[in-house]
């Protein structure tokens, strides 16, 4: 394991993928020039992140993301386009992803479980039933979210090149 803000591997790599990542980390700016040194010429980095539009399911400007490590709770697109320019990359494309059927999966396979787990340990017996009832349903949102184009959403897909 490695610190993002310290790795360098220079010229070493054709893609980097960075999924869930960026959120926790304060210097990210920084991590975005490591990562560029360390892809070769033409080279992709590949980022999910949350958006600023409730991507840590933060919604105003008084709540704040009920997973607490979060150093930020999303990137609007010229943010990280801004971002990752001044890290060195030229080309770079951004999408918004998690429409309405992905912030339902989202919240259906992820965030009630770990709510839920929070309040107790017990619903970790009933998870393989609730995942058996939820899953089918969270898949074919995940994929109908994944075929439609959003003009707002709260996560987002980055494709940056060296």
């Amino acid at each position: 394991m490695q610190d993002l803000v310290l790795y360098q591997e220079p010229n070493s790599f054709d893609l980097a993928l960075s999924v869930d990542v960026m959120e926790h980390i304060l210097e990210d700016v920084e991590v975005f020039r490591n990562i560029h040194a360390s892809l070769k010429d033409g080279g992709m980095l590949l980022i999910s992140t949350p958006s600023d539009q409730g991507g840590s399911d933060v919604h105003d400007d008084g709540e704040t993301s009920f997973i607490e490590e979060h150093v930020r709770d999303g990137y609007n697109i010229r943010e990280i386009q801004q971002k990752l320019s001044k890290a060195g990359f030229e080309r770079i494309e951004a999408r918004y992803a998690y429409g309405e059927p992905g912030q339902i999966s989202w919240r259906l396979s992820m965030k009630y479980p770990i709510l839920m787990l929070g309040k107790s340990r017990l619903f970790f017996l009933l998870l393989p039933f609730y995942y058996a009832v939820t899953f089918p349903f969270c898949l074919l949102l995940n994929w109908l979210d994944a075929r439609t184009v959003h003009d707002s959403g709260t996560g987002l897909i980055v494709k940056a090149w060296k």
